[in-house]
């Protein structure tokens, strides 16, 4: 994989379908260990391992004990620039931006932080970064594979 389009920002969905055996799995999977690597220039910020936490517990069945194993774990990648600030003016514009255009407050400020962080990517499984021009948005699966992960997540 090329990193033509990087950096790349990963959101929560990302994060958390790499650590699971659900479907679409593998396409999230691809960049995580690409980013891991380093043959991508990955953005995480560190609140959306939290996320990634509270997705894997509540939708994909994990235990709290296995998800912060695995998250941990994806935290020991070194080559992976870990965003680590959340100054007032990134979360007040986060949530300007959430309001703007009418999204989560979590996607306004992972968005203020791309943005910040001159992220060229976002790499999201929904649509909602699409909203905004001033980085690419590549929602990693497609409408079919959506559509299984809902229903398998429905199960």
């Amino acid at each position: 994989m090329s990193d033509v389009r990087g950096p790349y920002l990963f959101d929560v969905g990302v994060i958390a379908l790499a650590h699971t055996t659900a479907p679409g799995r593998d396409a999230a999977l691809s960049y995580v260990r690409d980013a891991i690597t380093g043959d991508i220039d990955a953005v995480v910020p560190y609140p959306a391992l939290f996320g990634a936490h509270t997705v894997l517990t509540t939708y994909y069945g994990h235990s709290n004990a296995d998800a912060s194993r695995l998250l941990q774990n994806f935290m020991d990648a070194k080559r992976i620039h870990w965003y680590d600030e959340m100054p007032e003016e990134i979360v007040s514009d986060g949530l300007s931006a959430a309001s703007d255009a009418n999204i989560g407050g979590w996607d306004g400020y992972y968005a203020q932080v791309a943005i910040d962080e001159g992220v060229n990517t976002v790499l999201t499984i929904d649509h909602d970064f699409e909203r905004f021009d001033a980085f690419d948005t590549e929602v990693i699966l497609s409408p079919a594979e959506f559509d299984r992960l809902n229903r398998f997540l429905e199960n």
